[in-house]
């Protein structure tokens, strides 16, 4: 994640400095071998979207139902301030639960805050579930040039969907693409992880039976 430091919102106003998340996306061909495996560290990851609608703020602190969710920095408030539509994300990878809200700016770069949660915090969000979600491992793999590819291989109705993305710290950063990547999807809102659990849900409640 990188930090930039985003224009006044008026002549009087100091800048913020505001934490900047830089990413490319692409899909993967996994239906041969799978090079990213080798030599990376994997992590199993559930991510459950629409979690927002059960936050509330104080301007210090996030909260469900009561229960404390995260602490606001005077920095991160200047963010949230600053997003003009928040989505959160909970995300649970491996045993530790990390709550996400993103603001899009352009097709490459979001306004992003990041906290790593309590599980008792993770389970009173949970309860207002079940949300949109996604289950996936993922793949740390180191690119030649030293950046960290986050592969994620999907499961369940998304079992064979193969996605890579990298972090970078500027929108026009060299890359070296490894040979195994696709087709780039970056900015394509329809490839996102939320918008895959938002038809994965809406496909499941089509198929449910109806009551008679």
């Amino acid at each position: 994640m990188s930090r930039w430091s985003l224009p006044p919102t008026n002549k009087e106003a100091a800048p913020i400095p505001d934490l900047v998340e830089i990413e490319r996306r692409f899909l993967v061909d996994g239906r041969e071998e799978k090079p990213w495996r080798t030599g990376s560290t994997a992590h199993a990851i559930e991510q459950h979207y629409g979690v927002e609608n059960h936050i509330q703020s104080n301007g210090r602190a996030l909260s469900c139902d009561g229960v404390f969710l995260a602490e606001l920095t005077p920095e991160q408030h200047a963010v949230w301030e600053r997003m003009a539509t928040k989505i959160g994300r909970l995300r649970r990878r491996d045993t530790v639960w990390v709550l996400t809200f993103k603001s899009r700016i352009d097709a490459a770069a979001a306004l992003e805050l990041e906290w790593s949660v309590q599980a008792e915090a993770a389970s009173a969000l949970m309860a207002h579930g079940p949300y949109p979600s996604v289950k996936k491992t993922r793949y740390v793999w180191n690119g030649s040039d030293g950046h960290a590819w986050e592969v994620d291989e999907f499961e369940g109705a998304l079992a064979g969907v193969v996605l890579a993305e990298v972090e970078l710290d500027a929108v026009d950063e060299a890359l070296a693409i490894p040979p195994w990547v696709g087709h780039e999807i970056t900015g394509l809102t329809s490839w996102s992880n939320r918008a895959l659990a938002q038809t994965l849900a809406a496909t499941m409640n089509t198929h449910e039976p109806r009551p008679e």
